[in-house]
């Protein structure tokens, strides 16, 4: 190429190539976040719209992960795999209406001695914290308030009820069937998985799937036992200290487990108002006390051993899920994130390389 007299040399590079290398490597990877924030984003987008099918998928995995050991202690006894599978669905179906008749039955006998409890701490509470008491008051006076009218809308909205129970069988039906096809045929799926990937990927997408299984079965085993022993005590003492609702709270304690941190929070804090209003400061603070030392021997006792092996999450990763699940599916969302979240912790710890436990 030749150049004129006085006029600069013409530079033939791509434009890309003019940028300083720096700023080109910030440009990469600020695409690729960008990219993949934006497929995320997408996909959450389809789970939520699906959510029909997506929740009782999940809610299957997770029921078939907390049962998948009684199927073989079932066929190494000689009973048949389909059989086997049968009557652990059986088993669930018994097991889950009978815990969830006992937790509606504590609630809603317990839910107006609850409801005038709280009203009672709010007046304690304006008393003592003046106008900081008074904005407390008014919540707790709006809970009996905001009760009654969700009771009329369900009652006056007889249509819209009917058309939501349709959808709680609907779901309630396909993530039966679900587990029992999980049950059934789960041992298949890494055959299944090399029948249409090459042995390389098909191991990788194995083990993942394996690890995403493990971390599932370890959240929902350990949790249900967490909640139990933790319902069971903090009850025992609520009932002790004479407090009104001990059944109720006891089944909120139990339920506020499967949210960590958040539901335990709220259900101890209920709990401490309700003895509060009933029995006074002292009675109040022996509830508390209670709630704490259960609390803390979960923290430091229950949690590291039983979970330990199974679920390993920071503690900000919890609360972080917790709320992202809630703001994208609400209850729904903040019960089932961090067994999702633990699984795709095992999925990447899988394609990290790290070693698997056993």
């Amino acid at each position: 190429m030749t150049v004129e007299p006085g006029r600069p040399p013409e530079d033939d590079r791509r434009p890309y190539l003019m940028l300083p290398p720096a700023l080109r490597q910030a440009a990469a990877w600020s695409a690729a976040v960008i990219l993949l924030i934006a497929v995320f984003a997408l996909a959450v987008f389809a789970l939520v719209e699906l959510r029909a099918a997506t929740v009782p998928f999940v809610l299957a995995l997770l029921g078939a992960s907390l049962l998948y050991p009684v199927v073989p202690w079932l066929v190494g006894r000689g009973v048949g795999r389909g059989l086997a599978a049968g009557l652990t669905c059986a088993v669930l179906v018994v097991a889950v209406g009978g815990v969830i008749a006992l937790l509606v039955n504590s609630l809603v006998h317990s839910a107006p001695q609850i409801a005038s409890s709280l009203q009672e701490a709010g007046h304690r509470l304006a008393d003592w914290l003046g106008p900081a008491g008074a904005k407390i008051q008014h919540a707790l006076n709006n809970a009996k308030g905001e009760t009654n009218s969700l009771v009329s809308t369900l009652t006056s909205g007889v249509l819209s009820g009917l058309g939501l129970l349709t959808q709680l069988i609907t779901g309630g039906v396909l993530a039966l069937a679900l587990v029992f096809f999980f049950l059934r045929d789960g041992h298949r799926t890494p055959e299944s998985i090399r029948s249409y990937l090459p042995e390389r990927a098909a191991a990788t997408v194995t083990a993942c799937a394996q690890r995403a299984f493990e971390a599932m079965a370890g959240f929902m085993r350990g949790t249900t036992l967490i909640a139990l022993i933790d319902a069971g005590f903090i009850t025992i003492g609520l009932v002790a200290l004479g407090v009104p609702g001990a059944p109720g709270l006891g089944a909120l304690v139990f339920i506020g487990a499967y949210i960590p941190f958040v539901g335990a929070f709220l259900s101890g804090t209920v709990a401490v108002l309700v003895a509060l209003a009933d029995g006074g400061l002292g009675t109040a603070l022996w509830a508390l006390g209670v709630v704490l030392t259960v609390q803390m021997i979960e923290g430091n006792i229950l949690q590291p051993v039983i979970q330990s092996r199974t679920v390993e999450l920071h503690p900000a990763t919890i609360m972080v899920a917790v709320v992202a699940g809630s703001g994208i599916a609400g209850i729904i969302g903040a019960l089932l994130a961090v067994p999702v979240c633990a699984a795709a912790v095992g999925v990447i710890s899988v394609l990290r390389g790290a070693p698997g436990r056993t």
